[in-house]
């Protein structure tokens, strides 16, 4: 045998038995993990379904790389985020974690990212403090204090002066709350009552009832995109709307991907939120061409561009690394990168990792026989404010 021969069959070997990791080293693996089943499902579906979008039009290699997406199914749940997230580390050895359907997902895992210094990319879960509980997290969704300071500054401004607020009692509804409410008291407005429901199987009617019964001028809301039509609906059956109570919130109660099913009563209703599917932008009407063309019979809504986003901000990564996957180093080449999406401008802030966007006032208008979410007035730039105000303290 020549030495060139026993060379290559000694190359196999090492191969074979793992001692050259030739075929990881070209591979960049991402672990996504979503809730893709159970009531929150639309949420984790049309983030996905972003996510691939992305990858159909920008192909499955970067920078000399072959990119693997590794999805598995939490079901919006803290404890399967975790064992999940814990398998595609040790087992499946994955270079990035992307996904996080719920802000309880995402801390759980946090953790599981900084002791394994594993780039964490949170498509969704919307609570002010979660880049903060990691250096590896970056978060292309949005928070909820941006939204809903922007609309208690909208409600403010369009004389509304007493409000209820009804939120799902965990992380995001609370910060929406409180946001919401120290803007708005800023102003000279009022809330009169503060109600919280259960996040598991909420039945909305007894607090609404307890909204109506304060008679307020608006009842400012905010539960998760995938409860948004039976809150509309419940919100309806108990005429609300009827009595000349608004509803007013993130755009979440009005999520584009839903907003169909939920009838003409919620025509009118005036949110804050960083997408439209009507977003009037070239980029985005190509957007959601392809969307439509690719997912037959969904609706893009802000998750589905969250991800979309997510997957931008990899590939435009690893671009700044030369495919290099050091955790370290990704993070460093995602803090300050701005991009044009079809929300509109983005980047991200470098100091704290969260996302910086435009804002967008929107009311639900029939065009064409189909609701929509239309955009009449832009808040640009946007930081959280709860760790602006944070910095300015």
């Amino acid at each position: 045998m020549n030495r060139r021969n026993w060379l290559v069959l000694a190359a196999t070997a090492l191969i074979a038995v793992g001692a050259v990791p030739a075929l990881a080293q070209d591979t960049v693996k991402i672990g996504v993990t979503l809730g893709l089943t159970g009531p929150l499902q639309i949420i984790g579906t049309e983030a996905l379904a972003g996510m691939r979008l992305y990858m159909a039009e920008h192909g499955d290699t970067v920078a000399g790389k072959k990119i693997e997406l590794i999805v598995r199914d939490d079901g919006a749940v803290a404890e399967n985020a975790k064992r999940i997230a814990q398998e595609l580390i040790v087992r499946d050895k994955v270079n990035i974690l992307a996904g996080f359907t719920v802000t309880p997902t995402a801390l759980a895992v946090a953790p599981l990212a900084t002791e394994a210094k594993i780039p964490m990319v949170v498509v969704n879960a919307g609570t002010s403090i979660i880049t903060e509980r990691s250096p590896y997290i970056v978060r292309t969704s949005f928070t909820l204090p941006q939204s809903s300071a922007v609309i208690a500054e909208w409600a403010l401004k369009n004389g509304i002066k007493k409000v209820v607020s009804v939120v799902s009692d965990y992380g995001p509804g609370i910060d929406a709350e409180t946001s919401f409410k120290e803007a708005f008291t800023k102003g000279g407005g009022e809330v009169i009552e503060a109600v919280r429901a259960p996040l598991a199987s909420p039945d909305f009617a007894p607090f609404l009832q307890r909204a109506r019964d304060a008679n307020p001028q608006a009842v400012f809301v905010f539960v998760p995109s995938g409860q948004a039509a039976t809150f509309v609906k419940q919100f309806i059956e108990r005429g609300i709307e009827k009595s000349g109570i608004k509803l007013i919130g993130p755009g979440d109660v009005t999520d584009d991907a839903q907003l169909n099913g939920m009838g003409d009563q919620i025509i009118g209703t005036v949110t804050a939120h960083l997408y439209s599917t009507y977003h009037p932008s070239a980029m985005n009407k190509k957007f959601v061409a392809a969307f439509e063309k690719a997912n037959p019979g969904l609706r893009p809504n802000f998750t589905a561009v969250s991800g979309y986003d997510g997957m931008h901000l990899i590939y435009e990564a690893l671009k700044k690394t030369g495919g290099d996957t050091n955790s370290d180093k990704l993070i460093a080449a995602m803090k300050g990168m701005a991009w044009e999406s079809p929300r509109g401008p983005i980047s991200i802030d470098p100091e704290t990792r969260d996302i910086i966007q435009n804002i967008y006032i929107r009311r639900v208008e029939k065009k064409d026989g189909e609701l929509y979410n239309v955009e009449f007035d832009t808040f640009e730039a946007v930081k959280d404010p709860v760790k602006a105000k944070k910095k300015g303290s």
